[in-house]
């Protein structure tokens, strides 16, 4: 049981940084959270064993990181697009050009 949990998180954990590197936005939080919280319900399956408890550890600092890493994101980086003026005016200047194109065409 302890196996199958820890393997799952580890996909969730992997998943959850593929969605931090691309550009998801706080989509990736799911998998990390999910991940976060079966390498903690790892732990406490293996608290009465002897079993090694460095894998979940692991996953809980790298899928700890990835969400503070998505919510830094998407609090700090501002998603804006500036307006190209020089775009906008050759874009104008161009509606003009087809106009007395199109006045000389008749």
């Amino acid at each position: 049981m302890r196996k199958i949990i820890i393997i799952i998180a580890i996909v969730f954990a992997v998943i959850g940084i593929v969605f931090t590197i691309l550009p998801m936005g706080t989509l990736a939080l799911l998998p990390n959270l999910l991940a976060l919280v079966l390498a903690v319900f790892a732990i406490f399956l293996s608290k009465g064993s002897k079993q090694l408890k460095k894998l979940p550890l692991i996953i809980i600092i790298v899928s700890a990181l990835a969400t503070l890493t998505v919510v830094g994101k998407s609090l700090l980086v501002k998603d804006e697009v500036a307006p190209d003026k020089q775009f906008e005016q050759k874009k104008v200047q161009s509606e003009k050009e087809d106009v007395k194109d199109l006045e000389g065409l008749q």
